[in-house]
């Protein structure tokens, strides 16, 4: 991570979920890294994308401990014990749509809007975990509506807050990552125990990615190997 300085600290949303506490367990190897702290539904402070006021209450909170030069959304859903994602549009319906949103848009978007004036103002970098089926112009096979979509609209927030912060904070870096096919929960019932990289592995990837981008590449969409994916 030779981007930031020597000392350098990161905070991690969504640390137990896969990736998440993978990115945690990365960075703590890190001898650069001086601290990392992981918050999810349980911490202290708690934050759950469910609940609105515990976005802002933890961004409250962490504020004393800021400045932050790595902050990492790592929160997202697929699938949950009462749906699977749609395999075609006639299966749409308002409560997965709902709770899909909440999740990887809503709540993201709110982290942006929260935890971005936590940043170094030397160099500050956060990064959303998106995924490659919400590019709208890869898009070949179809279904997912309600992932695809989440993601999509995700990345138009990263997109439209990154020119925002070039005014406000010019030194602040946005990114949404696609981590790749993972084993985890998330990616299981799809075969990720079989085709997917270990959560280390996918963190340090895109960590490595996240280390080598610049103001300049801010607001954009990464692969886990650096690609720039299409919107």
């Amino acid at each position: 991570m030779t981007s930031f300085p020597n000392g350098f600290r990161a905070l991690v949303i969504g640390a137990t979920g896969g990736i998440g506490s993978a990115f945690v367990q990365v960075l703590r190897e890190m001898p650069q890294c001086a601290q990392v702290i992981g918050i999810h539904r349980h911490s202290l402070p708690a934050i759950d994308f469910d609940h609105e006021e515990t976005i802002t209450q933890a961004a409250h909170t962490l504020s004393t401990q800021a400045p932050f030069h790595l902050i990492i959304n790592a929160v997202g859903v697929l699938h949950t014990d009462g749906f699977m994602p749609e395999k075609k549009i006639a299966n749409l319906n308002y409560a997965q749509l709902l709770q899909t949103f909440r999740t990887n848009t809503f709540g993201p978007a709110l982290t942006l809007a929260k935890f971005t004036p936590l940043l170094a103002t030397e160099r500050g970098v956060m990064a959303v975990i998106s995924a490659k089926v919400g590019s709208i112009e890869d898009n070949r096979l179809g279904g997912w509506s309600s992932y695809r979509a989440s993601k999509a609209a995700l990345n138009m927030i990263v997109k439209t807050a990154s020119i925002e912060l070039r005014r406000t904070q010019p030194n602040t870096v946005l990114a949404a990552l696609h981590p790749g096919t993972v084993n985890t929960g998330l990616s299981r019932p799809f075969g990720g125990e079989k085709l997917g990289r270990t959560p280390a592995d996918a963190a340090r990837d895109m960590l490595q990615v996240l280390d080598k981008l610049n103001v300049i590449d801010s607001g954009h969409f990464y692969a886990y190997d650096g690609t720039k994916l299409p919107w």
